[in-house]
């Protein structure tokens, strides 16, 4: 399996872990070179929010996975591991950026119950 699609994955997982809304992922290897995956969530309060980006960094570093930018506002919050870029959002927030909508010539992909284990020097 792809290590980028399976720490995709992984996030996906975690945040549905933590009672996250609506989860999905989208392939945009073939349209952008931002990143491979997109992973985005909802939350149901600025606290879920919060608490699903502290749950997803404490369980990603356990791995060996550190986000190389993290940028936080009250409801909503960006995590980039460089191949997947993972947004968590308040549910209103995420209504008003519809980054779905944004991204409609991504392809959803179907989120599984597999894990990963670590980041290793040979992946």
């Amino acid at each position: 399996m792809n290590k980028t699609y399976a720490l995709a994955q992984e996030a996906a997982n975690i945040l549905e872990d933590r009672k996250a809304e609506n989860v999905v992922v989208l392939d945009i290897s073939r349209i952008s070179v931002l990143a491979d995956y997109f992973v985005i969530a909802s939350g149901r309060s600025e606290l879920q929010v919060g608490a699903l980006k502290d749950e997803l960094v404490k369980r990603l570093s356990e791995k060996g996975f550190v986000p190389t930018r993290l940028d936080i506002g009250k409801r909503w919050v960006v995590l980039d591991y460089a191949d997947i870029i993972v947004h968590i959002f308040h549910h209103e927030e995420r209504s008003f950026y519809n980054l779905e909508r944004l991204w409609a010539d991504a392809r959803a992909v179907s989120i599984s119950a597999e894990n990963i284990t670590t980041n290793t020097a040979e992946d």
